[in-house]
């Protein structure tokens, strides 16, 4: 079954209709389904000790979300959701993080959301993850209750068209192995490991029986996301578009009104102040960049925030049936213009603290921050020009604001941030090397490092010496960590930076001692915090 992305199928009723919901038919691949999810999530969680087992457990998961679902709906939004995740789990695999498992997460219950038959809204998944226990043990009961049921229908000829197929199987590749004498050694050598294993498995399950109670965990949480008690449709409960009002003259357009040419007036003087005092770049000496460029560029954004709220409260309620709504909306425009103006004007005085010492992670988040809040205030034009609903702003902007973070979590920043500032400081500017001697580097940034082991400033090459031996050395015992762990502890990023930095031992072998590697760390910092 299919839907459009702007028509999904209409699901306000609390349970499926009952030519669609079937609870007692239970399908094969169903019960499949949730049997490889047990053992996906016992390999990649349970035993599993890094970030690139959770990114096989989301990729499998979406597969097996796929094979066991009966009634899927296919979306733009569900292979959109799909695409994110698939992203997500190579960037887990390359260089991992905490945030990425939790938008991974969110995700997940986004396209099961979608798969459903649902538009994956903030308060749908909330649905959806809220009740997937609920959900599990009643479906869980139900496979219970349609196998009791199959089981006296089972006919023995059916047995033996499974059972017999399996038994040629294993005698003819017996026959085939002993055949070879290598393959019997290959062979037992498994068996050996393989029943030692099981050996091992059972003492464990003795000392600590948790790992059943996981299983049981795993299964209600699969059959749940496979089978919602509750389907709420975000789009019945809280209509896209506003029903027409029969027109009649608000009390509030005069209040209204006259609110909208205060503030067009106020921010075109603001603008005008704005443009001939910051975008000449012109600063006096003893400048204070944290103040304008910094803060002041966090409170110009709550300004822009606080407007996009004012113009969706104004456009709202019966002012959208009075006749003079019209010259409103062309005041809206008006203010609209010189919120985007603003808009500049924040990106500007992040730009100026950028130039003055450097990126940061924090200034590439301010740029997350503020570009959010702009598709926000765009957001609300739209809904003013094409009549939408509240409800229907507050869903696209929880979008903007969830792909804002899916973006962050997958973008190298301190990679970005530190590339930047190594071609500031190679091109002579080193005040931005306050951003690396005084401000920690996660392993992305310090792979952007090695062109500066031939700067020509003396603090800053010996520091970045300093900083990569001690890396170095931190990589290796992570790396011995990580083979015992196994294949789930895997992190591409730190095989590619031990190779980096092999590539250039010559240039900072030295400081593999510990004295003198405090030492240029040390004169690094002092020398990059004079632009603190």
């Amino acid at each position: 079954m299919s839907s459009s992305f702007l028509e999904q199928p209409e699901a306000a009723e609390l349970v499926e209709p009952e030519e669609l919901r079937r609870w007692g038919d239970v399908r094969v691949a169903e019960l499949i389904a949730i049997l490889l999810a047990i053992v996906l999530a016992d390999a990649t969680i349970y035993r599993g000790h890094g970030y690139t087992g959770l990114a096989a457990l989301f990729v499998g998961t979406l597969g097996l979300l796929y094979l066991g679902k009966r009634w899927r709906w296919s979306s733009p939004p569900l292979w959109i959701v799909g695409g994110m995740l698939v992203i997500l789990a190579a960037h887990l695999v390359w260089y991992g993080s905490l945030l990425q498992v939790v938008v991974g997460a969110v995700l997940t219950l986004s396209f099961a959301t979608a798969l459903d038959g649902q538009s994956p809204f903030l308060l749908n998944v909330l649905t959806m993850g809220s009740q997937v226990v609920v959900a599990g043990i009643r479906a869980l009961g139900e496979y219970a209750t349609a196998l009791r049921r199959s089981g006296p229908r089972l006919h023995r000829l059916r047995m033996l068209s499974i059972i017999l197929p399996v038994l040629a199987f294993l005698v003819f590749t017996a026959l085939f192995v002993l055949a070879n004498p290598d393959a019997v050694r290959f062979v037992g050598r498994q068996f050996e490991a393989f029943v030692n294993e099981v050996s091992e498995w059972l003492v464990r399950m003795a000392l600590t029986p948790t790992e059943p109670l996981f299983w049981i965990g795993v299964a209600l949480v699969m059959a749940g996301l496979l089978r919602p008690v509750v389907r709420l449709s975000s789009e019945v409960l809280f209509p896209a578009t506003v029903e027409p009002r029969e027109p009649a003259k608000a009390p509030l357009y005069a209040a209204l009104r006259n609110t909208l040419a205060t503030v067009i007036g106020l921010f075109a003087i603001y603008l005008a102040y704005e443009f001939l005092t910051f975008w000449t770049r012109d600063f006096p000496a003893g400048f204070y960049y944290s103040g304008y460029a910094h803060e002041g560029a966090a409170w110009l954004t709550v300004a822009l925030a606080l407007a996009t709220l004012i113009l969706s409260g104004v456009f709202s309620g019966p002012i959208l049936g009075d006749p003079r709504l019209p010259k409103l909306r062309w005041l809206a425009w008006v203010w609209s213009i010189e919120n985007l103006l603003l808009s500049l004007s924040v990106y500007n005085r992040l730009f100026i603290y950028i130039d003055f010492n450097g990126m940061t992670r924090m200034r590439i988040v301010g740029l997350f921050g503020i570009s959010v809040v702009v598709v926000g205030f765009l957001l609300v034009v739209w809904k003013i020009a094409r009549g939408n609903s509240f409800a229907w702003l507050i869903h696209r902007q929880l979008w903007a604001l969830g792909v804002a973070i899916y973006l962050f979590a997958i973008t190298p920043v301190d990679g970005i941030a530190t590339h930047y500032n190594v071609r500031r400081i190679l091109d002579g500017d080193v005040s931005a090397s306050m951003q690396i001697g005084v401000h920690p580097l996660d392993l992305e940034g310090m792979m952007a490092l090695p062109p500066l082991l031939d700067a020509p400033t003396p603090e800053i090459r010996e520091g970045v010496a300093a900083l990569i031996a001690e890396c170095y050395q931190q990589l290796q015992a992570a790396r011995q960590k990580r083979q015992q762990a196994g294949w789930t502890a895997y992190q591409l990023s730190d095989e590619i930076a031990l190779e980096r930095f092999e590539a250039v031992r010559e240039q900072w072998v030295q400081y593999e001692d510990v004295a003198k590697r405090e030492a240029a760390i040390k004169r690094l910092y002092v020398f990059a915090y004079q632009w603190y």
